[in-house]
């Protein structure tokens, strides 16, 4: 009997298959497939009990308006294992369903429901700084003082059809920014794709890079931080822990310190380095990115002139002052990065690092996803922004995806946009 086979009797001979049917779930679903609805409609969410219900015990609810404030809450009452709770809002938002109980046992189980009201009438919950241009004017001057001083290495792309480079060049302050860069092999011109990352330290993956230069493009793939993009995990989890431990509060009580004043100009420097390279068709460069790479991407199309479409999905940095319009906040939660802080100085900061006040710069086509349960980028906020692009947009909300999970309309619908882009045209066809 072979390894494989003996632990597959094994579980057999344990029950697991059985005890796997018998988990305990409860699956929420909108009464309308698109999740959206207009202010002063009621939605409805139908649930339903999977696995050995009859070992859940008291099943309650919480509706949030916003997100943040319970609209209403009580217990659920089932009829065959199914069940249905309703809310509405009078006026434009989102409300989030929280469902939880406990089995028997003690284990906790959760469910979220989503719905979105008239989201295209969603607006920032603050004014945009008076001097929100003219800062970031002089920064973009400040960056054009350090030459750019592209430092390549060759490497191997693991693939024949595809040459590949990690590179270095300076940012602001004496910081640098690192990436890896690949292209098609061969001589040629090639629409240019700037990617940018999530949240976190870590290593940059190879085949990001290397998978999109399959597909024909001239694609930079950049650090967040100022770090080498292939060391062990060790050395990233000692920066996590240590230097860039909660980087988003550093530096946050000024605008000429924040975390983020040298990401967002190594977003520039990036897309300003395809421009320059001869291999670039001069016709296309398109930003993508995800979270905190949604973030970049969209503040990218916003101070760069070049950037001919933007890619983003549940895009983080949204509307900052949410708490302002009773909203959650969305990551990098800059209403609770205040601790040992004064409040004020980083409400203030935090404006001019809004993504809702770049969006009225944002000229170029943008795609952006957008979940429904998604508490780390609540859809209020996304929508803050969105609503304020001026050039050929399209969303795709996702009633029943949380921030990581449920994508696949998302990647589905993207990948048009990346084609459509790629020919150079302004969005893809419905």
């Amino acid at each position: 009997m072979s390894s494989l086979t003996a632990r597959l009797v094994g579980a057999f001979l344990l029950g697991l298959p059985c005890a796997h049917a018998l988990a305990q779930e409860i699956v929420v679903r909108p009464d309308r497939e698109s999740g959206i609805y207009q202010a002063g409609e009621r939605a409805r969410w139908n649930l339903e009990l999977k696995g050995d219900a009859a070992s859940l015990g008291e099943v309650r609810y919480r509706v949030k308006a916003g997100g943040l404030n319970a609209a209403q809450e009580g217990v659920v009452k089932f009829s065959e294992g199914k069940a249905s709770i309703e809310a509405d809002s009078k006026e434009a938002g989102w409300l989030l369903l929280e469902v939880e109980s406990k089995t028997t046992g003690g284990k906790a189980v959760r469910a979220h429901g989503g719905a979105l009201f008239s989201p295209t009438e969603i607006r920032p919950a603050a004014a945009r700084p008076k001097d929100f241009d003219a800062f970031w004017k002089a920064k973009l001057r400040e960056l054009s003082k350090v030459p750019i001083n592209a430092v390549l290495a060759p490497g191997d792309s693991g693939n024949a059809s595809v040459e590949y480079w990690t590179i270095s060049m300076d940012n602001i302050r004496g910081s640098k920014i690192n990436g890896q860069l690949a292209k098609p092999k061969g001589e040629g011109k090639f629409p240019a794709l700037l990617i940018v990352q999530w949240a976190g330290v870590y290593p940059l993956e190879k085949g990001w890079a290397v998978g999109r230069a399959m597909e024909g493009w001239l694609t930079l793939n950049i650090q967040a931080h100022d770090l080498p993009v292939a060391e062990p995990a060790a050395f990233y989890r000692a920066q996590s822990d240590g230097p860039l431990n909660n980087y988003p509060a550093i530096g946050n009580e000024d605008r000429e310190t924040s975390y983020f004043l040298r990401m967002y100009l190594s977003c520039y420097r990036a897309a300003e380095y395809l421009t320059k390279r001869k291999d670039w068709n001069g016709k296309v460069l398109v930003v993508t990115g995800g979270s905190q790479g949604g973030l970049q991407a969209i503040v990218t199309a916003a101070i760069h002139p070049k950037i001919t479409g933007a890619v983003a999905d549940v895009p983080a940095g949204c509307d900052n002052a949410s708490l302002d319009a009773n909203r959650a906040p969305g990551w990098p939660m800059w209403p609770y990065q205040t601790r040992g802080k004064d409040a004020a100085k980083v409400k203030a900061t935090g404006g001019y690092y809004d993504v809702v006040n770049f969006a009225p710069m944002v000229k170029c086509p943008v795609f952006v996803g957008v979940g429904g349960i998604d508490t780390v980028c609540p859809p209020p906020g996304v929508f803050a922004a969105y609503n304020l692009f001026r050039g050929p947009k399209e969303y795709v909300f996702m009633p029943q995806a949380d921030h990581t999970g449920g994508h696949d309309a998302y990647y589905a619908r993207s990948n048009a946009w990346f084609m459509a882009l790629k020919a150079g045209a302004a969005k893809p066809p419905k």
